[in-house]
């Protein structure tokens, strides 16, 4: 669904509009895309915390137990420096909900995003070793192999 930092730029112009919380993010990008794709919040939080690592986003000073958060100064200028990128993205985001371009399971394609995310994820860690990668890669060959004769 989103290419590469995409999601950062979601998420950093949702936070412009009003602060929120992961969960709250989430469901702002599902409606955008018409109920056809929700981010995995492994895909979510972990860029949240980039977003304030960069000091673009800051926490919101709510009582509440869940963390919200709010877009900083240098967040806004970033924004405004590329707005026609986020407005194209979130054009694209709609037109993928408007078309159906998730096919008739939205699921099926959270799911492969969430692969997708969790191992671009771990592999940028630095968490995966070569033996760690060759499991992976039998695995993924083997549920390949399994779904082609469903």
């Amino acid at each position: 669904m989103f290419r590469h930092g995409e999601l950062r730029l979601a998420l950093l112009s949702l936070l412009a509009d009003q602060p929120r919380h992961g969960y709250e993010l989430i469901k702002a990008i599902e409606e955008r895309t018409g109920g056809t794709y929700a981010p995995s919040p492994g895909a979510v939080y972990p860029t949240l915390q980039l977003l304030a690592d960069e000091g673009l986003i800051a926490e919101q000073d709510d009582p509440g137990p869940r963390k919200a958060f709010r877009t900083t100064e240098a967040g806004r200028a970033e924004l405004s420096e590329r707005a026609e990128e986020v407005e194209a993205l979130f054009a694209r985001l709609g037109r993928h909900g408007e078309s159906g371009e998730g096919g008739r399971s939205p699921h099926l394609w959270r799911a492969m995003g969430n692969l997708a995310n969790v191992l671009r994820h771990r592999a940028s860690a630095g968490k995966l070793d070569q033996a760690a990668i060759d499991s992976i890669v039998d695995m993924i060959d083997d549920m390949a192999r399994r779904i082609e004769r469903l």
